[in-house]
């Protein structure tokens, strides 16, 4: 196949939502259709011991949320999809944010009973920013759901975008019947109670003036459905993928990832209107998948994928080009060429090495520690790729060392999570002790626990009163100076040596951005 080709038929793509509305039941079941697993797993059920493929720490299966993006790549019907399945929860915002910037559109997952909710309308500014491309998908109608026209209004509403149902539902609750599909013109419904595997029963009915449906879905439903899609097809436009390509329209699908309703309509829709790769901004020009020239973006760090080895795994987003392996790469940041032995494709924490690799995909190299967030490889054309930010913290705390038996595995599991850029480290100038800054409480909960389970490592938290870190630079090195010695007590270093303010109350923050003209504070490391 031609390197033409190949880009034409792939779809990278992310799942986002609020905690909870059953995103990674979604992305489990995608693989199911896809044929990359045979029984999908459930997040939190005692009735199935089989865990979901993408939650795949041992924290993320105790608790049922996914604390960290694991991406799944399989094939289906002559497409190469990836999925990136990132975490909810708010406190883990900043690594969806990042994993936002590696892929091409996305598909956002809404409670049937909930409606649109904080996170979401977060993670869609992210979009809207990037003018990606989303689709929604109400999940969870099989328990009582908000009618599925106020739902529709709820997303225009407060996700700020116009919207087109592609599928419609028929009831909710234990009424839930199926989905009608507006974009296929057919009908699915289950006639098993097989529901967690793929080749269910279904019967297809494409004319809904037919009396088949009567019959299957009862006279009271069949009347009530055909009145919904009449109103649709009146109320919105057609649908117009030129206008969800541009970020403008997000097309709807209904149904139940738990019991596969609506799931294998959303799939298929997606691999004919979804986009495949397209062009990525770097700081001096525009990079075209097409180009013959590999490039390619480390977006994520992942320590420990297999707690036996040790071993840290950078994800690589290719741009451009075919990534060959053994193949020497210019490291741009250290100006090394380095090739790589055993490049890996994912499908979660599984991993197979791969020969080549091609724009939109998704490369995992093995690392042992050269790599950081935001690194570019080129086959030597020294770029660096924008959008892949680093926020500032919100809540702050000393890290102490609990055993000092451990000191070295202390120093070292700290050194590696924070290279994942979970959180940010930041070393104060007046006594030299390490502080965490991180987005929420339970990041806190995460590091202490990964310290534990997977260096070997104790630490305690102590309190600290800061109200904001801000990266500080500017050109009057006088001034800067001068800030740096009346400052001495708020100051600190991050992991890159580069100055921190940590302003305590909202007050002297302002009070230094207006008495000191020429220092610029930033609020994200990306400056």
């Amino acid at each position: 196949m031609t390197l033409q080709e190949e880009i034409k038929r792939r779809r990278t793509f992310a799942v986002i939502a609020h905690p909870d509305a059953g995103k990674t039941t979604l992305t489990e079941k995608l693989l199911l259709f896809g044929g990359a697993i045979h029984v999908a797993g459930a997040v939190k059920s005692n009735k199935i011991k089989k865990g979901a493929t993408s939650d795949f720490m041992e924290i993320e299966r105790q608790r049922g949320i996914s604390v960290a993006t694991s991406v799944m790549g399989f094939e289906y019907e002559g497409v190469k999809i990836n999925i990136l399945d990132t975490p909810g929860h708010e406190d883990f915002a900043e690594d969806t944010y990042r994993t936002l910037s590696a892929v091409d559109s996305v598909i956002i997952v809404i409670d049937g009973a909930k409606g649109v909710e904080s996170q979401t309308r977060k993670l869609m500014e992210v979009c809207r920013m990037r003018s990606t491309p989303v689709m929604v998908f109400i999940n969870k109608l099989d328990r009582p759901a908000k009618e599925p026209f106020d739902l529709l209004d709820e997303v225009e509403r407060e996700l700020k975008i116009r919207v087109r149902p592609l599928a419609f539902p028929i009831a909710s609750g234990p009424d839930f019947k199926g989905v009608y599909n507006l974009y296929e013109k057919n009908l699915t419904l289950f006639t098993t109670i097989d529901r967690q595997t793929a080749n269910a029963e279904k019967v297809e009915i494409s004319d809904l003036a037919s009396t088949e449906i009567d019959e299957y879905i009862g006279e009271k439903f069949a009347n009530r459905l055909r009145d919904d899609v009449e109103l649709v097809e009146g109320v919105y436009d057609e649908f117009d993928r030129e206008a969800y390509l541009r970020g403008e329209l997000a097309p709807v699908f209904f149904g139940s990832a738990v019991n596969n309703f609506g799931v294998r309509e959303l799939l298929e829709c997606f691999i004919q209107i979804a986009p495949s790769p397209r062009g990525a901004h770097t700081e001096t020009r525009d990079v075209l998948p097409d180009e013959p020239k590999m490039t390619g973006f480390v977006f994520k760090i992942h320590a420990n994928m297999d707690p036996n080895h040790r071993d840290r795994i950078a994800f690589m987003k290719i741009c451009s080009g075919v990534f060959e392996r053994n193949k020497n790469y210019l490291h741009v940041r250290s100006g090394k060429q380095l090739k790589f032995s055993s490049p890996t494709a994912f499908m979660a924490e599984k991993k197979s090495v791969i020969d080549e690799a091609y724009p939109g995909d998704i490369v995992g190299l093995h690392d042992t520690g050269n790599f950081k967030i935001g690194d570019t490889f080129t086959e030597g054309e020294k770029l660096r790729f924008t959008g892949i930010p680093s926020f500032s913290p919100e809540q702050f705390r000393y890290i102490e060392n609990a055993d000092p038996m451990k000191f070295k595995q202390l120093s070292k599991g700290v050194d590696q999570l924070m290279d994942e850029g979970v959180a940010q480290l930041f070393i104060s100038s007046l006594n030299g002790r390490k502080i965490i800054g991180t987005v929420g409480q339970l990041q806190f909960e995460v590091i202490q626990y990964r310290l534990e389970h997977e260096y070997n490592a104790s630490c305690r938290w102590e309190p600290i009163s800061i109200y904001k870190a801000c990266w500080i630079d500017s050109d009057n090195q006088e001034q800067l100076a001068d800030f740096k010695r009346r400052k001495h007590t708020n100051m600190a270093v991050d992991k890159h040596g580069r100055d921190v303010f940590l302003a305590d109350t909202s007050y002297a923050l302002a009070l230094a951005q207006e008495n000191f003209k020429d220092i610029r504070f930033h609020f994200t490391s990306e400056f």
